[in-house]
């Protein structure tokens, strides 16, 4: 009692509260109700916003191919990824995540996602040298969505770096 009475006259001079005045009105800030904590009161409850699926209809696919893996992306124009899906993703382990049949099934899924958002004609970009270039592609035709143009972007050193030697199996 007589913490909270010093505490009161030190707020009527003007000066902050001593700590241990501070602890001792800790449990009636608590006891705060959701009114007020909506006001902005501190220990508020913070109410999470829902993301609210956008309608685009038109995007960009990058499919990135690689000996052991096919990852899938479709973004809008601006490059804002919308959804996304690789044979890894899919379930396939090891060496299969380099086939076509699995970056078949991840451009089936990544396909419906995207027309979720309205997706319905798309400009291709394929990059790297694995089995699942084609197949995903054609899978994403086959879903329904049109595509507008294929590019293929794989990287091409230019008398870069030294490349790794030779494998010897």
């Amino acid at each position: 009692m007589s913490e909270e009475i010093k505490e009161t006259k030190e707020v009527k001079e003007g000066k902050k509260p001593s700590k241990n005045a501070a602890a001792a009105s800790k449990p009636a800030e608590a006891e705060k109700t959701p009114e007020t904590a909506e006001a902005g009161a501190e220990g508020a409850v913070v109410k999470v916003k829902r993301k609210l699926k956008r309608n685009v209809a038109s995007g960009i696919v990058n499919v990135q191919a690689t000996f052991n893996n096919t990852i899938i992306t479709i973004s809008d124009l601006q490059g804002n990824t919308l959804c996304w899906s690789s044979a890894g993703a899919k379930g396939f382990k090891g060496s299969k995540r380099g086939t076509s049949f699995a970056a078949q099934l991840a451009g089936e899924t990544v396909a419906k996602k995207a027309q979720e958002y309205g997706m319905r004609s798309v400009v291709v970009y394929v990059r790297g040298p694995g089995s699942g270039r084609e197949s995903a592609v054609r899978a994403i035709a086959h879903a329904g969505i049109k595509i507008t143009s294929i590019r293929d972007l794989t990287p091409i050193p230019h008398n870069g770096c030294r490349p790794p030697k030779k494998r010897r199996v």
